[in-house]
């Protein structure tokens, strides 16, 4: 049986706290995809059209740096993959991640923080950066489930 890891970024923390209570209830790995340059509270203003994530986030190719790798990615066969929505889709980071690996055959379970927005094509746009792995769907987990709700989740999808 393969293992199975919880990879997620975080810009604010709320992302962490659901991959930290996903993982402990999966009894999963987990690794924090970090930007290689931190994201400052200026970077992050949706407010601003020359915020870094704007800007970031207008580009369709951009991919920001991320400061190190998950170790020993071919052991895992399910990966749950945690972000914020942002402009109604996943970060470009994600993208960084994705692309970084050969996850040919290995299952991307998706799972989200929002401030009111769903997936929307989130899962179509993220399929390029990991040809032959299959995307699942997963769910926005906002506010506090609860281990045992976040372990049939975790059942669900492995």
């Amino acid at each position: 049986m393969s293992k199975t890891l919880v990879a997620y970024f975080s810009a604010s923390g709320v992302t962490a706290k659901v991959a930290e209570n996903l993982a402990k209830a999966a009894g999963a790995d987990i690794f924090e995809i970090k930007p290689a340059v931190p994201y400052s509270e200026a970077d992050l203003n949706w407010q601003d059209k020359e915020s870094r994530s704007s800007v970031e986030m207008r580009d369709a190719s951009s991919r920001p740096e991320i400061a190190g790798k998950a170790e020993h990615i071919e052991e895992y066969g399910t990966i749950f993959l945690g972000f914020p929505i942002w402009w109604y889709v996943a970060p470009h980071i994600i993208n960084t991640f994705l692309e970084g690996y050969d996850l040919k055959g290995k299952k991307i379970v998706l799972f989200a923080t929002s401030g009111g927005s769903g997936f929307g094509k989130t899962a179509a746009g993220l399929a390029p950066s990991c040809p032959g792995a299959e995307i699942a769907e997963g769910r926005i987990l906002n506010g506090k489930q609860s281990q045992e709700q976040l372990a049939a989740f975790a059942r669900e999808f492995a």
